[in-house]
């Protein structure tokens, strides 16, 4: 009788402990999509923003967070709110762009260093050795400051510097593939290294590729706001979060909190939410990583 009850009650609970694989899977796409419906709205909000918005009005100046300013005004009394929704917007763009320049560039060097091996394999080892051994900052304001600074100059630096960490996961992705039954198959068969790196050896690598794409993207943004913040991004004229930040020092001494507070915690939920996404689409694509 107690075997027979036991038995049901296993059988009850077998259900139970299947469901939370499947709301762990919903909630990770749950997050998944709340992220980045944020983030685009903050991108398109910025894109399609009137300049009026954020627009000077010297009688408004350093007035406090209220119903009408929701982020208070700055010393040319423009509204923090609208200024720091169009700098973030920029700083994803940046941040867009450097991360799928820079990812691009991984990719490629990756896939020829595994690929081609011997003094290829070597030489890109090298140059990630070289670029990983460097100050990241220094780097990225020698380069800004040698393109001019501005939106280019600081897409371009974040672009150049921030391949080398997915170049070794992509070699290290493609290394273990290289050696399997299809691929060396494939190689019997005449193919040519291109095109067995194009059939087989890419399609591996995505997963890992895309996953450390979207990791880029938080760590372009930050850098786009710290070299903005130094002097060496976008000019004051155009909205930016470093920049905000940067202008809010020379008044936080003077009680006017608002002007670093609000815009560094978009900045932050926006950099938090990035890695959210890439977190989550990591653990979806390879489920065992989440265990470790």
């Amino acid at each position: 009788m107690h075997s027979v009850q036991n038995n049901m009650q296993m059988t009850a609970a077998a259900p139970r402990l299947r469901q939370p694989k499947l709301n762990t899977k919903k909630k990770m796409i749950i997050y998944i999509t709340l992220a980045a419906v944020y983030l685009l709205a903050v991108l398109i909000a910025g894109l399609l923003m009137d300049p009026a918005l954020y627009g000077v009005h010297y009688e408004d100046k350093f007035l406090a967070p209220s119903l009408a300013h929701p982020f208070g005004t700055d010393f040319m009394g423009r509204d923090m709110f609208w200024r720091s929704i169009k700098g973030l917007s920029n700083s994803i763009i940046i941040g867009l762009a450097a991360s799928a320049v820079s990812s691009i560039i991984a990719l490629i060097l990756g896939i020829v260093a595994a690929v081609a091996g011997g003094v290829v394999d070597r030489a890109i080892n090298w140059l990630v050795d070289c670029c990983m051994g460097l100050p990241h900052l220094v780097l990225l304001m020698l380069i800004s400051y040698m393109m001019g600074r501005g939106g280019f100059g600081v897409a371009f630096a974040v672009a150049v510097t921030h391949w080398t960490e997915l170049t070794r996961l992509v070699r290290a992705e493609v290394l273990q593939v290289k050696n399997t039954q299809y691929v060396k198959a494939a190689q019997k068969m005449g193919h040519s290294k291109f095109k067995v790196a194009k059939d087989h050896l890419v399609p591996h690598v995505m997963p890992v590729y895309l996953t450390g794409l979207i990791l880029l993207f938080p760590h372009a943004i930050m850098h786009e706001a710290s070299l903005t913040f130094l002097g060496f991004g976008f000019s004051a004229s155009t909205p930016a979060i470093g920049g905000i930040l940067s202008e809010a020092m020379k008044h936080i001494v003077t009680g006017k909190w608002w002007l670093c507070l609000f815009p560094g915690l978009i900045l932050l939920i926006a950099v938090m939410l990035f890695d959210v996404i890439g977190e989550k689409l990591r653990m979806l694509m390879n489920p065992g990583s989440s265990e470790q």
